[in-house]
Protein backbone atom coordinates (compact mmCIF):
# COMPACT_ATOMS: atom_id res chain seq x y z
CA UNK A 1 0.00 0.00 0.00
CA UNK A 2 1.36 3.68 -1.12
CA UNK A 3 1.11 5.82 1.82
CA UNK A 4 1.38 9.46 1.66
CA UNK A 5 0.99 11.70 4.74
CA UNK A 6 2.19 15.10 6.77
CA UNK A 7 5.04 15.01 8.94
CA UNK A 8 2.78 16.74 11.30
CA UNK A 9 0.14 13.84 11.01
CA UNK A 10 2.78 11.64 13.06
CA UNK A 11 3.21 12.12 16.73
CA UNK A 12 6.10 14.04 18.24
CA UNK A 13 7.72 11.55 20.89
CA UNK A 14 10.01 12.92 23.82
CA UNK A 15 13.57 10.97 22.65
CA UNK A 16 13.73 9.20 26.20
CA UNK A 17 17.01 7.74 26.29
CA UNK A 18 19.74 8.27 29.08
CA UNK A 19 22.31 11.16 27.53
CA UNK A 20 19.56 13.01 25.21
CA UNK A 21 18.19 16.33 25.80
CA UNK A 22 15.35 18.90 24.18
CA UNK A 23 14.87 16.05 21.43
CA UNK A 24 11.87 14.70 19.93
CA UNK A 25 11.73 12.03 16.98
CA UNK A 26 8.77 11.04 14.55
CA UNK A 27 8.77 7.92 13.43
CA UNK A 28 7.92 9.07 9.91
CA UNK A 29 8.06 5.35 8.43
CA UNK A 30 8.49 2.21 9.90
CA UNK A 31 7.35 -1.01 10.40
CA UNK A 32 3.53 -0.09 11.24
CA UNK A 33 3.52 1.43 7.71
CA UNK A 34 4.41 -1.70 6.35
CA UNK A 35 8.14 -0.96 5.81
CA UNK A 36 10.05 -3.66 5.71
CA UNK A 37 13.84 -2.59 5.44
CA UNK A 38 14.46 0.67 6.25
CA UNK A 39 12.49 3.56 8.89
CA UNK A 40 12.80 7.76 7.93
CA UNK A 41 12.43 9.45 11.18
CA UNK A 42 12.58 13.34 11.84
CA UNK A 43 14.27 14.29 14.69
CA UNK A 44 13.57 17.86 16.61
CA UNK A 45 16.38 19.18 18.69
CA UNK A 46 15.22 22.38 20.65
CA UNK A 47 18.15 25.02 21.78
CA UNK A 48 20.77 23.45 23.78
CA UNK A 49 19.56 20.21 23.36
CA UNK A 50 20.74 17.08 21.56
CA UNK A 51 20.99 13.37 21.14
CA UNK A 52 22.61 10.78 23.20
CA UNK A 53 26.30 10.01 22.72
CA UNK A 54 25.95 6.17 21.32
CA UNK A 55 27.13 3.76 18.76
CA UNK A 56 25.16 0.91 17.34
CA UNK A 57 25.87 -2.02 14.96
CA UNK A 58 23.68 -0.33 11.57
CA UNK A 59 24.88 2.60 9.57
CA UNK A 60 22.56 5.86 9.54
CA UNK A 61 21.83 8.60 6.86
CA UNK A 62 21.06 12.23 7.55
CA UNK A 63 19.69 15.33 5.97
CA UNK A 64 19.14 18.43 7.60
CA UNK A 65 16.36 20.24 7.20
CA UNK A 66 16.70 23.36 9.57
CA UNK A 67 18.86 24.76 11.61
CA UNK A 68 22.42 24.56 12.82
CA UNK A 69 23.85 21.72 14.57
CA UNK A 70 27.15 19.49 15.02
CA UNK A 71 28.00 16.13 14.26
CA UNK A 72 30.61 14.97 17.34
CA UNK A 73 32.29 11.60 16.35
CA UNK A 74 35.46 9.66 16.90
CA UNK A 75 36.06 11.24 13.17
CA UNK A 76 36.21 15.05 14.06
CA UNK A 77 33.10 17.37 15.21
CA UNK A 78 31.32 18.15 11.75
CA UNK A 79 29.40 21.77 11.06
CA UNK A 80 25.90 21.01 9.86
CA UNK A 81 23.27 23.35 8.37
CA UNK A 82 20.26 23.38 6.11
CA UNK A 83 21.10 21.21 2.90
CA UNK A 84 23.82 19.71 4.03
CA UNK A 85 23.73 15.56 4.89
CA UNK A 86 25.87 13.00 6.70
CA UNK A 87 26.94 9.29 7.24
CA UNK A 88 27.48 7.51 9.93
CA UNK A 89 29.22 4.32 9.64
CA UNK A 90 28.04 1.24 11.70
CA UNK A 91 29.86 0.85 15.32
CA UNK A 92 31.07 4.79 15.57
CA UNK A 93 30.65 6.71 18.21
CA UNK A 94 28.72 9.77 17.99
CA UNK A 95 25.94 12.67 18.56
CA UNK A 96 23.80 15.14 17.39
CA UNK A 97 23.71 18.72 18.86
CA UNK A 98 21.98 21.76 18.32
CA UNK A 99 24.44 24.62 18.03
CA UNK A 100 21.82 27.69 17.10
CA UNK A 101 18.55 29.24 19.00
CA UNK A 102 16.61 27.82 16.37
CA UNK A 103 14.94 24.14 16.09
CA UNK A 104 17.54 21.46 14.62
CA UNK A 105 15.77 19.41 12.55
CA UNK A 106 17.34 16.58 10.36
CA UNK A 107 15.69 13.82 8.60
CA UNK A 108 17.37 10.22 9.67
CA UNK A 109 17.11 6.80 7.69
CA UNK A 110 17.95 3.75 9.45
CA UNK A 111 17.97 -0.24 8.60
CA UNK A 112 15.02 -1.83 10.29
CA UNK A 113 16.33 -4.41 12.58
CA UNK A 114 14.22 -6.74 15.03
Amino acid sequence: MVIKKHYSDVKAENIEVPGAKNGTIRWLIAVKDGAENFALRLFEIAKDGHTPEHTHNWEHEIFVLEGEGMLISEDGDKPLKKGDFGFVPAMTLHQFRNTSEKTFKFLCVVPIKE
